[in-house]
């Protein structure tokens, strides 16, 4: 049976490890992973709108991985609209890439599965193979996070390169015409970066329950002994 001090840690690696599989699959359900602001250009032209009137025309846009929305103003009071990525909006993205973010993240999920059942079993037992172990742990939260990270670079990439954004404001229109100002990374992304980042936490604790803590001794009380004196008496 494992000490104390591996059952701590162990079971706080575990608890990491739920956390990590709970943010990604939050990320991947919620709908802010970028927010920003449109500016509906052909209202605007169509008006000739000065600086002050363009707050007119101004609306924002929000989506996740799989869903979003849009509120855009083109002169006639704001509308809201639902954005939904598939199965139509994916063939004006760069679909190939969106769907290996998608693969990325169920990757990380899977392998920080992995680590769980690892920590739970080192909490319980002592492993018997190295790669049950301490090793092993490293080798599942690296693989986790590893993959987390490639999901991170590649949405980064889609919204700077690939205009998703952009992509994303215009699907469906035919008339009007949007304009980015500005956009965000919003909490479902920071969601994603914190689950990579929890893995790196599990490297630090995996390694403080390799250090053995000095055991406590208590002293014995001492046995007294019979003098020559005492005999003769």
């Amino acid at each position: 049976m494992p000490g104390i001090w591996k059952k701590i840690t162990f079971s706080l690696a575990s608890v990491l490890s739920i956390a990590s599989i709970v943010l990604i699959v939050v990320a991947l359900s919620t709908e802010k992973w970028v927010t920003g602001k449109i500016l509906c250009k052909t209202g605007a032209e169509l008006v000739n709108a000065s600086d002050p009137e363009l707050v007119k025309f101004v609306g924002d846009v929000y989506f996740g991985l799989f869903k979003g929305g849009r509120i855009w103003k083109c002169g006639l009071g704001s509308r809201r609209s639902k954005i939904y990525i598939f199965p139509k909006l994916v063939r004006r993205l760069n679909g190939g890439l969106h769907v290996i973010i998608i693969l990325f993240l169920f990757v990380a999920i899977g392998f920080a599965s992995v680590s769980l059942a690892f920590c739970i079993y080192n909490a319980r037992k002592v492993p018997y193979q190295s790669i049950k172990g301490p090793p092993g742990l490293y080798l599942w939260n690296f693989i986790a996070g590893l993959f987390g990270a490639f999901a991170i670079v590649c949405f980064v990439a889609a919204t700077k390169h690939h205009r998703l954004t952009e992509r994303v404001a215009n699907f469906r229109e035919e008339i009007f015409q949007f304009i980015v100002l500005e956009e965000d990374y919003d909490f479902s992304f920071w969601l994603c970066v914190a689950s990579a980042a929890t893995h790196g936490a599990n490297f630090i604790v995996v390694t403080m329950s390799r250090i053995h803590l000095p055991k406590i001794q208590t002293k014995k009380p001492e046995e007294p002994t019979a003098r020559a004196e005492d005999l003769l008496y």
